[in-house]
C-alpha cells in the first residue's frame, strides 16, 4: 500500500478553519483574474492564464485538504 496515493485519492472532509482558507484563495485568484480580463488581450494565451489561475485554485486548495 503506498501512503501517498491512498492519500490523494481519498475524500478529504473539511476540517475547522479550512472553508475559510479556500475562501480567501478563491477570493485572491479572483482578484487576479479580474485584472488578467482587464489588461491582457482576449487571447489564446489569457484563456491559457485564466485556465491556470483555475488550476493554481485548486491545488492549493487540495494542499490544504491533504495536509
Amino acid at each position: 500500500m503506498n501512503p501517498q496515493i491512498e492519500n490523494n485519492f481519498s475524500y478529504h472532509s473539511p476540517k475547522p478553519g479550512q472553508p475559510e482558507v479556500y475562501q480567501e484563495i478563491r477570493e485572491k485568484a479572483k482578484e487576479l483574474a479580474y485584472l488578467i480580463d482587464k489588461l491582457a488581450p482576449n487571447s489564446r494565451e489569457k484563456a491559457l492564464a485564466m485556465t491556470n489561475l483555475e488550476q493554481s485554485v485548486m491545488w492549493a486548495n487540495a494542499a490544504v485538504a491533504r495536509n
